[in-house]
């Protein structure tokens, strides 16, 4: 049976979205710093790609427990897409860790 069809809205190009998968499988397998250095070569190449931005706030959010460091990506997600409800829950989700001075 097939996977969900997506719409690729970001009109990602073959390589990003093959890049996108292999950074969240090695998520999932817990390869976290390659996973990373994915994501962060893609960044460098397209900074304001809302999908890389997202996985890189996810990764650092729930696999490294670098609540910050998962808000500012959010942030960096919703001044490119105000509406991006799933980027503004996450956000306040991580934000509850966060203490304030």
């Amino acid at each position: 049976m097939a996977g969900p069809v997506w719409k690729n809205i970001y009109r990602l190009s073959d390589e990003q979205i093959s890049s996108l998968d292999e950074a969240e499988e090695k998520m999932e397998r817990l390869d976290i710093s390659e996973a990373e250095k994915i994501l962060l070569r893609m960044l460098e190449d397209e900074p304001n790609c809302v999908p890389v931005l997202n996985n890189l706030a996810h990764m650092n959010g729930r696999y490294l427990s670098e609540f910050e460091k998962a808000v500012e990506y959010y942030d960096m997600v919703l001044e490119i897409e105000p509406d991006n409800a799933w980027a503004r829950d996450e956000r306040r989700r991580y934000r509850r860790y966060l203490t304030y001075d």
